[in-house]
């Protein structure tokens, strides 16, 4: 990066304010800023792009895990279940996960307003074997509530800026649960307000309420968000983005991000790019070997039973 205005020439230290999009150059003001930018537009485009990249390919963060069994937490019960071999003797799979109509868009999670807290599936499987349906998991509170107590109590929560709680209400007026007359404008606007927090799941929703419109440009921009997150369905959708733009390349790239944090629908994708020849047999290797060991670390005696009760 220049010392000085990349206009003028000015060299005003830290008064001079970077290029927000490629943070390449400095300049003293704004008006320096418009009038260099038909010399800088394509520099500034191409390392924007390069940047928006390091940050898309890069390492997802680690999954949240379930505050009372303490395993992370995939995306659907999908990811869970354990199934026979893949017909290809040749690829070294253990625990392949097998696509079930009952669980591909079963929630692994279920949002508590009562303390803020997402619960697994197999915990809540555990809990209502145990007899205690009328109690919060986890904080112990009554569960028992009306639906007009139900709003009252997740509105507070969203008044207290938490993220899950408007991604829950924004999920109660789109559907016209909880007594709530369906409102897709107000749903909307607490996913939005739940995104612009960073919550990936949010991110996904609307990404995947984009596409539905046909809006693709917000599309692909809130799964990628979502994807950046450590979301894996999101990074498969992206993946699938790309592969439709005929960028196999990037396409394989993110879908071995998602068969890696434990995505059966990116590695079932690329078990059949592997028999096309378009995936490596070293890459398609190392990423079953990271899909398997992801499926094992979200696995447990109780996801495994609550699995079984949708079989």
């Amino acid at each position: 990066m220049n010392a000085g205005c990349a206009e003028c020439g000015e060299e005003g230290g830290v008064s001079l304010k970077a290029c927000k999009s490629c943070m390449q150059v400095k300049y003293c003001n704004a008006e320096c800023q418009r009038n260099h930018w038909p010399k800088h537009k394509k520099q500034c485009k191409q390392r924007a792009a390069e940047l928006r990249d390091e940050a898309l390919f890069k390492d997802p963060p680690p999954k949240e895990d379930c505050p009372i069994c303490f395993l992370p937490m995939p995306v659907k019960l999908i990811c869970c279940v354990s199934l026979p071999p893949a017909t290809i003797s040749s690829v070294p799979i253990n625990d392949f996960a097998n696509a079930n109509e009952a669980l591909k868009c079963k929630d692994m999670e279920l949002y508590y307003s009562c303390c803020g807290k997402s619960i697994c599936q197999g915990c809540l499987y555990s809990h209502h074997v145990s007899g205690d349906n009328n109690k919060c998991p986890f904080c112990n509170s009554n569960a028992g509530k009306t639906d007009e107590e139900s709003v009252e109590e997740m509105m507070r929560r969203v008044e207290a800026n938490d993220a899950g709680a408007m991604f829950a209400m924004g999920d109660n007026y789109y559907h016209g649960h909880l007594g709530l007359q369906q409102d897709h404008t107000k749903a909307m606007e607490l996913y939005t307000r739940s995104s612009d927090l960073g919550f990936s799941v949010a991110h996904n929703e609307l990404g995947g309420i984009y596409y539905q419109m046909g809006d693709m440009k917000k599309a692909k921009f809130h799964f990628e968000a979502a994807a950046m997150a450590g979301h894996e369905g999101a990074r498969f959708n992206v993946g699938n983005f790309e592969g439709k733009l005929g960028n196999m390349e990037r396409a394989v790239k993110h879908m071995s991000i998602a068969a890696s944090a434990g995505s059966y629908h990116a590695m079932h994708t690329l078990q059949a790019l592997f028999e096309d020849g378009v995936v490596s047999r070293e890459s398609i290797d190392s990423t079953l070997k990271a899909y398997n060991n992801s499926c094992v670390e979200m696995r447990s005696v109780a996801r495994d039973a609550c699995i079984r009760t949708y079989q």
